[in-house]
């Protein structure tokens, strides 16, 4: 059963509840590179259930949710209000061709994205984070709840990862 948009964002939010996002968002690339480290490309791009992601296509992920989040948070404080479409991440998934993706370049360019969003939310002003946009599925989305919903998303990949990985790692594999 596929879940609603208010049950995804619940979930999400959740991940990152009474921490701080920022916080989150600093520590995730450091993580995601632990978990990486010494395991074989062939391992990171395998499968774990024929309908679930290999480590590799969650990192080809999540560095194009950065990609899309730059984005994101530019319009919106470039123009408070903006329309934010949403987007088919199965799609772009597909079309970007994720299964083929190397996991430690998408981590490289996951952290670099990140890095430089960090450093411009880390300038805003307390006016700037109740900006928002009008997320076409989620309505209103000041940059503060995107922010919380990127930290959740993190903690959700990153969770998903160590349950990939930790076998081969127990294993020394």
């Amino acid at each position: 059963m596929s879940e609603t948009i208010p049950q995804y964002v619940a979930r999400i939010v959740g991940y990152a509840e009474g921490q701080q996002p920022l916080k989150i968002q600093a520590a995730s690339a450091k993580k995601l590179e632990r978990l990486l480290k010494d395991v074989p490309a062939a391992k990171l791009r395998k499968r774990p259930a024929p309908d679930k992601w290999s480590v590799a296509e969650i990192m080809a992920h999540l560095a194009d949710s950065e990609i899309v989040t730059s984005f994101r948070l530019r319009q919106i404080l470039g123009t408070p209000g903006t329309p934010i479409p949403a987007y088919d991440q199965d799609a772009w998934a597909k079309a970007c061709r994720y299964e083929k993706r190397d996991a430690r370049n998408s981590l490289s360019t996951f952290r670099t994205l990140r890095e430089a969003n960090l450093a411009l939310l880390k300038s805003l002003s307390a006016e700037q984070w109740k900006h928002h946009g009008m997320h076409s599925e989620r309505g209103p989305e000041t940059i503060e709840r995107l922010v919380t919903l990127i930290a959740g998303h993190d903690l959700n990949h990153t969770q998903q990862i160590e349950r990939i990985v930790a076998p081969a790692k127990r294993r020394g594999k």
